[in-house]
């Protein structure tokens, strides 16, 4: 139902099958979160109707609405008068106009779209504006296969969990893990691993939160074996960075696990042991602590695996909940080094499921590689407005500040209703159906969220 019901002369009224998102619109709008692309962003194509700007934001508020694919754009966005003028569009273009403009981007549009990324953060994340003075910053590193056709640019053969002899891409992330924010996420080539693009990772990074130093000094890199060479290792510590990671090589964590002189049982894993490495080390720049953990496989034999961590028993202890008293119990400090390094799981990898199940990442790829860049650009962008969102609504929404990114997307904002403008297009009033099991919370959350727009919201019947 596309058309508009005329209330007045002054006022119309569009039914929408994503009111509560039209509502973030209407911030989303007013925050001018989408400036830097439109400005920064020159893509060489005629405009016919819509400016190329204009095209990629239609694909971002298709990408917010739940689409598995661009082909969504004319269901979710063109049929939906409301959710477009909620944006501030007065329109929307053709899904093969809005693939044609991302097929049409060049290296150049997409540095200009992470310099845009960049401002866009800068102006409204967390991680930004961390107060390092009072806490660590902690960002999590990790990559992940997304699998494409053999003639995409870049495909190639890796990597691919469950997927033999698939060919794809591999996407990067890193992860403002206290905000759940996407800082920098980038695309490689199949075969890429962790190894390779940590740095480029941890440059952009440096680049976009503006790290110095001091701020370098109280920052925290957690990554996996993939990130845990030697050499990785030593070039996060020569600039200063504090480092839990787990080592690359398998073959020297079974070599220094003899050392071990007792092993703990892991109280939450009775197939779990873990021991202090007692063999002195000049392998890497700065002191480290490195911790032995063995796991039974199912032949019955060890497999072993090391961490490595810059940080003091004091710190681990705090970060992972423990008390300062702890610190005079070796079982509990060695336990606090493993249990940090097991948290990655609720962070990056925690990040990368929520963007394949809620944003459907794993179910869009261009064949141009530019285009992909693009792509990519904008879903790290939907997460992390997905991610603002639920914290502008968490004070008045307290079941909706601990859902994931699948049920935001599915259950949250997907929210039928009904969206009244006036004759410039403002949006006036949101009315909510009243039968949704959400409705009530949120319509207090939007409410705060809305009111100095002066925008109403209220339960109705759709």
């Amino acid at each position: 139902m596309n058309e508009s019901i005329i209330i007045s002369e002054s006022v119309k009224a569009y039914f929408s099958s994503h009111a509560s998102l039209a509502a973030i619109g209407r911030k989303v709008k007013k925050l001018k979160v989408f400036e830097p692309i439109e400005q920064k962003v020159k893509i060489a194509q005629k405009r016919v109707k819509y400016s190329p700007s204009e095209k990629l934001l239609d694909a971002f508020i298709t990408l917010l609405s739940g689409a598995q694919g661009m082909v969504e754009v004319n269901k979710l966005l063109k049929a939906d008068l409301g959710l477009q003028r909620a944006f501030g569009r007065r329109g929307c273009a053709e899904q093969s106009v809005v693939q044609d403009t991302l097929d049409a981007c060049t290296a150049d549009n997409v540095l200009q779209m992470e310099q845009a990324m960049q401002e866009i953060f800068r102006r409204h994340s967390q991680t930004y504006r961390h107060d390092y003075q009072l806490n660590w910053q902690l960002l999590d590193a990790d990559i992940t296969g997304r699998p494409c056709g053999r003639k995409a640019q870049f495909a190639s053969k890796g990597y691919f969990a469950k997927q033999r002899n698939r060919r794809g891409r591999q996407e990067a992330y890193l992860i403002g893990t206290w905000y759940e924010e996407i800082v920098v996420e980038r695309i490689f080539d199949g075969k890429t691993q962790l190894n390779r693009a940590l740095r480029p990772l941890i440059e952009a990074c440096e680049q976009v939160l503006e790290m110095d130093e001091r701020k370098r000094q109280r920052t925290i890199v957690r990554v996996d074996s993939g990130g845990g060479s030697a050499e990785d290792i030593n070039w996060m510590l020569e600039r200063g960075y504090q480092v839990h990671a787990k080592d690359y090589s398998g073959v020297r964590a079974q070599t220094l696990a003899e050392s071990v002189t007792e092993w703990i049982p892991d109280p939450s894993d009775r197939d779990r042991q873990m021991g202090w490495v007692t063999l002195e080390t000049d392998l890497y720049c700065r002191p480290v602590k490195r911790i032995a953990v063995r796991c039974h496989k199912k032949n019955g034999h060890w497999a072993y695996g090391l961490i490595i961590s810059t940080l003091s028993p004091i710190d681990v202890l705090l970060l992972t909940g423990g008390y300062q008293q702890e610190i005079e119990d070796p079982k509990a400090v060695l336990l606090a080094y493993v249990n940090f390094y097991d948290q990655r799981g609720g962070g990056v990898e925690i990040e990368i499921k929520e963007d394949k199940q809620g944003l459907g990442t794993s179910k869009r790829n261009k064949r141009r590689f530019e285009a992909q860049q693009m792509l990519t650009q904008l879903e790290a962008l939907a997460h992390n407005v997905l991610i603002w969102a639920q914290q502008w609504l968490a004070p008045h929404c307290p079941k909706i500040a601990h859902l994931g990114l699948k049920r935001l997307v599915r259950d949250v904002f997907q929210m039928d209703g009904f969206l009244i403008f006036d004759h410039a297009t403002d949006l006036l009033n949101v009315m909510l159906n009243r039968a949704d099991p959400l409705a009530k919370e949120l319509s207090i959350g939007l409410a705060s969220l809305l009111a100095q727009e002066h925008v109403v919201i209220t339960l109705g019947e759709t």
